[in-house]
């Protein structure tokens, strides 16, 4: 069984799990940006129809209905077995053909490797003890000439200012404790893991929230606070 996981992150998520599909809970800003990663994902990926798509901290499974959605042959994995149940139970009541196991990036990648088409891993690097190790499983499940998009927060004076001060103490946008300045990951710091991993980083993308609009959108050129990351597998 898999280490590289905190007690506490599974817990903080386990407490929200049964919120995960609420729109105005404290998992709403998930669902306002989910629509725009789902579609820079099915750009970069070149569709998902027909494909195979891996969704690595699912959650309760946003990310990966979207994917079953458009098309792709799903599966999420989580290792919060509440969250896991939620995701079950949402595809089985919404007919949506999505798959979900409690079973690690690192365990997976062990068993499957070079299984998915598309491997995808949203705002779960910077929750985890070992990010590189996540980001390693990834690039070893993505078949060769796969793709893999990470998404993260940068860590700088400013990410902090937004993503702690402002969205869990000032404003209550998630619930206090969800995030950890620390474990913040530079665009830098994930490039660098990608490429020791086997994978060829090609566009690093921002993600703007605004909150009083409720409203999110790509920023090209600013990649202050939340990012994607579109990286390749080559074929050899």
């Amino acid at each position: 069984m898999n280490t590289n996981v905190d007690s506490d992150e599974i817990a903080h998520f386990e407490s929200l799990a049964t919120r995960w599909w609420d729109p105005r809970g404290e998992m709403g800003a998930l669902h306002v940006i989910n629509p725009v990663r789902t579609r820079y994902i099915e750009q970069v990926a070149g569709g998902l129809k027909g494909k195979t798509a891996l969704d690595v901290g699912c959650g309760g499974g946003l990310l990966t209905e979207a994917l079953a959605r458009g098309g792709a042959e799903a599966l999420g994995i989580d290792l919060a077995a509440a969250s896991i149940k939620v995701a079950q139970q949402h595809a089985q009541d919404q007919g949506v053909k999505a798959q979900y196991r409690l079973v690690a990036a690192e365990d997976l990648a062990a068993e499957r490797p070079e299984s998915f088409d598309l491997v995808c891993c949203l705002e779960m690097l910077e929750h985890v003890p070992e990010p590189a190790a996540v980001v390693a499983a990834c690039a070893r499940l993505a078949k060769p000439g796969g793709t893999v998009v990470f998404s993260t927060i940068n860590r700088n004076p400013k990410a902090y200012a937004l993503m702690i001060v402002a969205a869990e103490y000032t404003l209550g946008l998630v619930p206090r404790g969800t995030h950890d300045y620390a474990k913040f990951i530079r665009p830098s710091e994930l490039d660098r893991w990608a490429r020791a991993a086997g994978l060829v980083p090609r566009e690093v993308i921002g993600l703007r929230y605004n909150p009083l609009l409720r409203a999110a959108s790509l920023q090209a050129r600013d990649v202050d606070v939340n990012y994607l990351m579109h990286c390749d597998k080559p074929f050899s």
